[in-house]
């Protein structure tokens, strides 16, 4: 097995080990310009399409402003732990494009057997029909590692801790 280096190796476990990102969107309308809009969702990887999977509820908010604008973000964060300090958790922010995946496509089949893959509960959730699933297909991330150890992440290594 290659050697890995450290801080690759804490991306790579921060990211697998996390199930949940905070989701930010662009809202639009005709009162005002656009604005950050932010939510929680559950993410899954699929090495597959080298995407992470969302599975959203066509009627969400994040879902239509995701239509409408393809740039989104991921920040997936370590948790806090008690008596320790937060402005050294460990966190990555991903830069990303939103791409809706038509139902029955081979695109949505892979997204959707990744998602089973880590949520195995959500089954049901998937036959329902107001439910959509969208792959994040990451361009580049910002992973900080603790205090003062901040770094660029390209594609290629989002791509490669994924097993694309």
């Amino acid at each position: 097995m290659p050697h890995e280096p450290c801080l690759a190796a804490a991306l790579r476990h921060l990211v697998h080990s996390r199930r949940t990102a905070a989701l930010a969107t662009l809202l639009q309308d005709a009162a005002r310009t656009a604005a950050p809009q932010a939510s929680f969702v559950p993410f899954a990887m699929d090495a597959a399409q080298g995407c992470f999977v969302l599975h959203v509820s066509a009627r969400a908010a994040h879902t239509r402003q995701m239509q409408a604008h393809a740039a989104v973000a991921l920040l997936i964060a370590a948790p806090e732990e008690a008596g320790q300090p937060v402005h050294a958790l460990e966190r990555v922010g991903i830069e990303g494009e939103a791409r809706l995946l038509e139902p029955g496509s081979p695109a949505w089949a892979s997204a959707r057997d990744a998602y089973l893959a880590r949520f195995p509960e959500a089954e049901f959730m998937t036959t329902l029909g107001d439910f959509r699933f969208v792959a994040i297909d990451p361009l580049a991330g910002r992973h900080i590692a603790g205090f003062g150890a901040a770094r660029d992440v390209s594609r290629q290594e989002l791509l490669a801790l994924m097993g694309a």
